[in-house]
């Protein structure tokens, strides 16, 4: 790569940040929409797991290089399943690889059972100032669809707890679930914003392959709202969210200004990342060129590489310039501040043609503001669409 574009490269990926995620694999019970790499096992050895992810740590900064870390995340899997402790020691060793900013954002995803609650203060303690909880619902029936352990009282109750104790908290809810009517979710969505701070994170339910939901809907054990509900929930979906005062700053998820989840605008706006844990993904910029890091899947091969090699990587594999340009496209259309069209041709070496960026604004699915282009509520509904035709 020639040396201006280059450096170009890696200013553009760090004005975006430079953030860890730490995937914690491991779950109570295995949720049946879920396809993440969760794992349920018992009798997890934490202080042999903080080493692991300590070494992993150490193996991804001779990879990155010096960067200052402006986000962590501890996802999962269940990571309020992490002892204090573990917390502590995984950011103990960031901080001591990596210089971390003063106001940096650090969440942990957590789930809202009696038993994970009782943590949240040694978790503050720990260091970390945001709590991502999986509420999901605030329907009893719903939940146990879902195959959540925790009732909608727990969620609220954890929901109060996480409001003391942490600076930011945010909360999932999974919509367009069976049977359910725009009434129904209306009125769902206006209880969980009685209680929401800032950020909320809201899904619509699909079947993922692989998954426990995929096999039963095969066989025809439920039905999801068809295209046009579901159209109709997103729409209510914005309605609500944005007469709270939190808007739709990307696809599924909604906060107040200032608010939103700097370690997701890491991605989007296709930042650098280093990932530890099994099954972590990474996006590292250097001089030589854009790498993708993938690490094990399974948390035996994973542990037992890192104990024999210092890491638990799979792949580390350079990104093409037109591969980048599809992924800071992908990313950075759900946000709707969009993307730079500036920034695309300087990963790939080539301009958008203008004819497919005129007609699909047109359409009314794009629209353009100086060097940026991002895509309308409209658009956002056939994104997948949106970005094949862009994209030709």
């Amino acid at each position: 790569m020639p040396a201006s574009r280059a450096d170009a490269a890696v200013s553009e990926a760090s004005d975006a940040g430079f953030a860890v995620y730490v995937h914690w694999p491991f779950c109570l019970s295995k949720c049946p929409y879920c396809d993440f790499n969760s794992h349920v096992v018992a009798n997890i050895d934490q202080r042999q797991w903080a080493r692991a992810l300590s070494a992993e740590l150490a193996h991804m900064r001779a990879l990155t290089g010096p960067r200052r870390v402006s986000s962590i995340f501890f996802g999962g899997g269940t990571p309020s399943l992490m002892d204090v402790a573990t917390v502590e020691t995984v950011l103990s060793e960031i901080a001591k690889l990596w210089p971390v900013e003063p106001d940096a954002e650090i969440t942990l995803e957590a789930n809202p059972t009696s038993v994970e609650a009782e943590r949240f203060r040694g978790y503050r303690a720990a260091g970390v100032n945001r709590l991502s909880l999986g509420v999901q619902s605030l329907n009893d029936r719903d939940l146990k669809f879902l195959g959540r352990l925790h009732s909608a009282g727990e969620a609220l109750a954890a929901i109060a707890l996480a409001r003391e104790i942490f600076p930011r908290l945010s909360f999932d809810l999974i919509y367009a679930r069976p049977g359910q009517t725009a009434e129904d979710w209306s009125r769902e969505l206006r209880a969980a914003l009685a209680h929401a701070v800032d950020h909320l994170s809201l899904y619509q339910l699909t079947i993922e392959e692989g998954t426990a939901f995929a096999r039963l809907y095969e066989k025809g054990a439920f039905r999801l709202p068809d295209e046009e509900n579901a159209a109709e929930l997103y729409r209510l979906t914005g309605e609500i969210a944005g007469e709270a005062g939190l808007s739709a700053y990307e696809v599924s998820n909604y906060a107040k200004p200032g608010a939103e989840s700097r370690h997701n605008l890491v991605y989007w706006r296709y930042g650098d990342y280093a990932g530890v844990g099994p099954g972590a993904h990474g996006r590292i910029e250097t001089p030589e060129g854009r790498f993708a890091t993938r690490t094990l899947k399974s948390p035996g091969e994973w542990i037992a590489s890192v104990e024999a090699r210092g890491h638990g990587l799979e792949a580390r594999e350079e990104i093409t310039r037109g591969e980048q340009g599809d992924e800071m496209m992908l990313m950075g259309l759900r946000l709707s501040e969009g993307v730079s069209l500036a920034r695309y041709e300087r990963l790939t070496g080539r301009a958008l043609a203008p004819e497919r960026i005129g007609s699909l604004i047109r359409e009314g699915l794009l629209v353009q503001t100086g060097d940026r282009i991002a895509a309308t509520p409209e658009g956002r509904l056939v994104l997948n669409g949106l970005l094949a035709r862009l994209l030709v």
